[in-house]
């Protein structure tokens, strides 16, 4: 089936996926680029719907085999994308439903806890950082919506490959108690700078929002709080380049390389 119009019911219902209410109504999402579509559906998301676009390059359509396809004018595929200039390929996915019971961690994990971010692409580098560092688990507690399209555009789509888990603060917190992680909070107020810690052990990293860090309650929760020296006149660093900072250290103290 072939789509030529912008104004057609069918695309403007794919366009509001672009939102996150419309996502969490309909239990579906948008994942764009033939890289991000193959490695959602590596990690096992069901495919609902394949949209291809009149670029489409064989590649692509060599997709068509996961789903149905549905084909688009490029103004309509522009319609559906939050790109200016739209991939020929986007996947219409149901949402995955994860559990954190499931998740299961290894002697001494490194885990990463993000409370109430509030911009999608730091969390989408955010996400790449952890990838690449060999990161256990991710919790996303409040803020950011996990499958936003600029997450999954800024994580090159290893959010779906990635333990990631969408938690509400209260239920993060029990699991780091039940597990007994090391919580260290990062902060400008720390009283260590961050390579002066051990993380060896299990080793939980709590990062705030963007603009006002983390809540007093979880400060004062953690085992230790660490800092990044800064020498100019900024009083902090970007979330995700301290993210990553935090999360190279370990890989380096744990003999990753």
């Amino acid at each position: 089936m072939r789509i030529q119009s912008p104004a057609n019911p069918k695309v403007k219902a794919l366009s509001a996926l672009k939102e996150r209410k419309e996502r969490e109504r309909t239990g579906l999402f948008l994942v764009e680029g033939r890289r991000e579509v193959e490695r959602a559906l590596r990690a096992g998301l069901h495919l609902e719907t394949l949209l291809l676009g009149p670029k489409a390059s064989p590649e692509d359509r060599a997709l068509a085999g996961q789903g149905p396809i549905l084909e688009l004018s490029q103004e309509a595929m522009e319609r559906v994308s939050v790109r200016e200039n739209p991939p020929p390929v986007i996947g219409v996915f149901r949402l995955p439903q994860k559990n954190l019971k499931e998740a299961r961690l290894p002697q001494n994990p490194l885990v990463l806890v993000l409370l109430g971010l509030e911009k999608p692409g730091n969390l989408g580098a955010i996400l790449r950082s952890a990838d690449g560092a060999g990161v256990d688990l991710v919790l996303v507690a409040e803020g950011v919506d996990l499958y936003g399209p600029q997450v999954i555009r800024n994580s090159t789509g290893v959010v779906f490959s990635l333990p990631v888990f969408p938690v509400a603060e209260e239920e993060a917190s029990r699991f780091l108690e039940e597990k007994g992680l090391f919580l260290v909070a990062a902060t400008p107020i720390g009283e260590k700078v961050y390579w002066e810690e051990d993380y060896r052990r299990g080793v939980a990293f709590l990062l705030g929002t963007e603009d006002e860090g983390l809540p007093k309650a979880w400060l004062d929760r953690a085992g230790v709080r660490v800092r990044i020296p800064m020498r100019g006149q900024a009083d902090s660093l970007n979330v995700s380049v301290s993210a990553a900072l935090l999360l190279y250290e370990a890989l380096r103290q744990r003999g990753g390389g």
